[in-house]
């Protein structure tokens, strides 16, 4: 689950790390009554989205005064902006952060991840701020320093120190970024975050280190520990099919394509969209119905890609272990007849229950083609969306 960034600085202000003052504002009038209250002669808008890219695309802009502040929230709320990030799509500004201007001496970068390789948690941390980390791991790679945490021990102040150093900080305020990161792994830890990033982390003139942005993703599994968190969540950011798949409890992601699948397991989910394209098709979504899914999770699933406008065919490709093949049909039958099938669908079941499942289609009635692998299912949807573009 991905927060906006004025969530994340009010998060990281709960643990002690430094982020400048600021609110958040829904209208132009709001925006105004920030910025009176933070006083001063300079302030920032910034357009609040789940997207990087915002400064490029015209979403972050500096202000002069309270009445500057009020005609540029009013230019960005309610318009849509396109990053390198949302798509050609772009996404609804519905809200924008105003802060007091930072006097800028350097740009530093810091982010948390999980590194699946180790198993454990790494941060890391470049001397290039403000731009993008994959580009600098790109270009300039020395320039990204990394230190893998254990997991017993934390993040140690001497690998903290190791950090600072490595990128630069001045010696006398090398202190202060220790503290700085700590407190970030903190947060990162006892929130169950999956990505931090502090992009840019920032030397002010006056000696400060402080976090310009921040970019929190947090793992979706462990949200059931913290409702504060699931508070945060904006549903106006999320695609209204993934926000109905998190319903069933669906692993769900809205793709480009326009053959739907339906699979259970990850793996196999990655597989079917790969020979999808290996056929020349393109993928619409991502969904994983899971191992011990009911026939009330399939007819959503079901549903959920039915409800794709850009969907001209469906691919179920099921192997059943722990799911059982004559439940998957249950569900697809279920859904069918609610719904209504009006695209092509191809079937492909293996594993428990599959001649069930198989005779429960065959006397549904439902006009479905049968696949006897997942190489021969993939190849026939490819072929029948085609075929039915060749009609219209």
């Amino acid at each position: 689950m991905n927060i906006h960034e004025y969530q994340g600085k009010a998060l990281l202000r709960s643990y002690g790390v430094p982020v400048p003052r600021g609110d958040v504002a829904f209208t132009p009038e709001e925006a105004e009554t920030v910025a009176r209250s933070l006083g001063g002669d300079l302030y920032v808008v910034k357009a609040q989205i789940h997207a990087g890219g915002r400064g490029k695309a015209g979403g972050v802009k500096l202000a002069k005064s309270p009445e500057e502040v009020r005609a540029l929230a009013s230019q960005m709320i309610g318009q849509t902006l396109v990053t390198h990030q949302t798509g050609p799509s772009g996404k609804i500004v519905r809200r924008v952060l105003i802060e007091e201007g930072t006097a800028i001496a350097k740009e530093f970068y810091i982010g948390l991840v999980v590194d699946r390789v180790s198993g454990r948690v790494v941060m890391m941390a470049s001397s290039e701020g403000g731009v993008e980390i994959e580009e600098v791991a790109k270009t300039s790679p020395e320039k990204i320093v990394k230190v893998t945490i254990d997991p017993v021990l934390g993040l140690m102040p001497y690998q903290a120190r190791q950090l600072a150093f490595a990128i630069g900080i001045p010696a006398h305020l090398v202190s202060q970024a220790v503290r700085f990161m700590l407190g970030l792994y903190q947060v990162f830890v006892e929130k169950d975050a999956s990505v931090a990033e502090i992009n840019p982390l920032v030397l002010t003139t006056d000696d400060r280190i402080v976090a310009l942005d921040a970019k929190f993703n947090f793992d979706h599994n462990a949200l059931f520990r913290h409702p504060d968190l699931m508070e945060l969540r904006d549903l106006d950011e999320e695609d209204p099919k993934e926000t109905e798949a998190s319903k069933y409890d669906l692993s769900y992601i809205a793709l480009d394509g326009n053959i739907g699948c339906m699979v259970n397991g990850a793996g196999l989910a990655m597989a079917t969209m790969d020979i999808i394209k290996f056929y020349g098709g393109e993928p619409a979504n991502f969904l994983d119905v899971g191992g011990g899914a009911s026939r009330e999770k399939v007819t959503a699933a079901f549903k959920i890609i039915l409800a794709d406008e850009k969907v001209e065919g469906i691919f179920v490709n099921i192997f059943g272990g722990i799911m059982r093949c004559d439940v998957i049909a249950e569900g697809i039958i279920a859904a069918a007849r609610d719904v209504g099938i009006d695209r092509p669908l191809v079937v492909r079941l293996e594993g428990t229950n599959v001649e069930l499942g198989k005779k429960l289609l065959d006397a549904s009635g439902l006009d479905i083609v049968s696949a006897d692998s997942m190489a021969d299912g993939a190849e026939k949807i490819v072929s029948l969306v085609r075929e039915r573009r060749g009609q219209k």
